[in-house]
């Protein structure tokens, strides 16, 4: 079983193994998903929509569960706009948290939740060598 590398904790699968699952409902930023029991995911992990809206357009949201409803059902905030987004798009389970990296390099710099520079600095560079030596 290979291991995620956006995660701490030993013995978690790739996305690919993960439980993928389709949108039940959305209202605004507010999204319910049903997941089998045994896949169920906690609260604050993080749930990923990727797919391709009727333009053709990619979607790419980030999802972060609020609230177990009960009957398998989860209800997820998005952390992006949910233009685009219908009923039974796929969601995928990563089974961690929200995270972003830490260090000297991304001191004094303003990112969003996505990890994607704010402000206008210049690039945000992580050396190689630092970003192996994390795991």
């Amino acid at each position: 079983m290979r291991t995620n590398p956006t995660t701490s904790r030993v013995g978690i699968s790739t996305i690919e193994e993960k439980s993928i699952r389709p949108i039940d409902q959305i209202i605004g930023p507010v999204l319910d998903i049903t997941f089998f029991p045994s896949k169920l995911p906690y609260i604050y992990k993080a749930l990923i929509v990727k797919s391709r809206d009727t333009a053709d357009k990619q979607i790419n949201v980030t999802l972060e569960v609020q609230q177990l409803l009960g009957n398998n059902r989860v209800r997820a905030v998005a952390m992006s706009a949910t233009d685009g987004l219908m009923r039974g798009m796929k969601v995928i389970d990563t089974g961690a948290p929200l995270s972003v990296q830490v260090g000297g390099t991304s001191l004094r710099r303003i990112f969003n939740v996505h990890f994607v520079l704010v402000e206008d600095r210049g690039a945000y560079f992580i050396p190689s060598d630092a970003f192996l030596q994390q795991f």
